[in-house]
């Protein structure tokens, strides 16, 4: 979360007279994450989270995004809701920006994740990817291999800056990985791997607990219809990295279990898991790396350090199969 733009009180007012939750209390401000502007509001009925749609995300994708929230908490699982207005509307507009008022989901992210909270990560997501089957509406993966591409080739002339021989470096992974990689779902053939929803940003700060019970999965703007195993890949590399850059495979192993707890691997997944985790950790590098070297003036927002990702990636590199990850078979 961020803040990008601002609104004043009288923009304020008139996006809650659209609605029936109440007056204003307070609206202030969230300066975490990097890609929206997001305010903690307060009215007299109760608590909210106010997102204005800034840089990265396509209007167009925004009835997916609100559409999914909406769909996965109907089937159990824990997750915000968009707020619909006295039209039936979750999607509106303030300050010039596209905007929806979500509810306010109760706990707090794990700054020092235990093996406990990757297990219960793991099974929360096996069942994000069930709950999402029957969702009508599709999103391809703009930030798949495809989507690497211009990343790759905006950041390349930059990126020596930042750490020495980088450039080179994101080319030839690059080159590597887009050879290996499967083709998107419902291209990959006759037997291609499990598909379908993905969170696709499984940080610890979009996961909430209460205590060191699970309590619901926030930020569903990157999701979108891909692998699986993808989606797991990016949760290794969230969660089961310690701050000094070591792997902790007894939280991958946690987190695989609670997986496969609610939705057995597929022996294809288990392989491309390695490849997977590669691809995920290029995927944050780059945008990481990108966010870096374009800061926007002003925000209320730190860029996070790209070089976390480069570390992540070269462990990645040397892996030699899923055992590395814990799985046992």
């Amino acid at each position: 979360m961020a803040v990008y733009t601002e609104i004043d009180d009288d923009q304020l007012a008139g996006l809650l007279a659209r609605y029936e939750i109440g007056t204003a209390v307070s609206c202030k401000g969230i300066a975490e994450g990097v890609e929206n502007s997001n305010y903690l509001l307060v009215t007299d009925t109760g608590n909210y989270i106010l997102t204005l749609y800034e840089r990265r995300v396509n209007r167009g994708d925004l009835p997916y995004f609100l559409g999914l929230m909406n769909h996965l908490a109907a089937k159990g699982l824990d997750c915000p809701t968009a707020i619909s207005d006295r039209d039936g509307n979750t999607l509106n507009e303030v300050a010039g920006r596209p905007c929806a008022i979500i509810s306010f989901l109760k706990g707090v992210w794990p700054r020092k994740p235990h093996a406990r909270h990757c297990q219960q990560l793991g099974a929360a997501t096996a069942r994000l990817h069930l709950a999402g089957r029957d969702f009508p509406m599709q999103r391809v993966n703009a930030l798949s291999v495809d989507g690497w591409a211009k990343l790759v080739s905006d950041c390349e002339a930059r990126a020596d800056s930042v750490h020495d021989g980088l450039a080179r470096e994101i080319v030839r992974e690059y080159d590597g990985l887009k050879a290996a990689w499967p083709d998107a779902p419902g291209r990959a053939g006759d037997k291609p791997l499990p598909h379908g929803v993905i969170h696709a940003d499984l940080f610890p700060d979009n996961v909430f607990f209460l205590g060191d019970t699970f309590s619901g999965l926030i930020d569903f703007y990157f999701a979108c219809n891909d692998y699986f195993a993808y989606d797991l890949a990016i949760c290794l590399n969230a969660w089961c990295f310690e701050a000094d850059g070591a792997f902790n495979v007894t939280k991958a192993r946690a987190l695989i279990g609670g997986y496969e707890s609610v939705r057995p691997l597929t022996d294809g997944e288990v392989h491309s898991l390695p490849l997977f985790a590669r691809g995920a950790a290029l995927r944050f590098l780059l945008t990481r790396l990108y966010d870096w070297l374009n800061q926007v003036p002003g925000a209320l927002v730190k860029p996070k350090d790209p070089l976390e990702y480069w570390k992540k990636l070269k462990f990645h590199r040397q892996v030699l199969g899923a055992s590395a990850y814990g799985i046992e078979r």
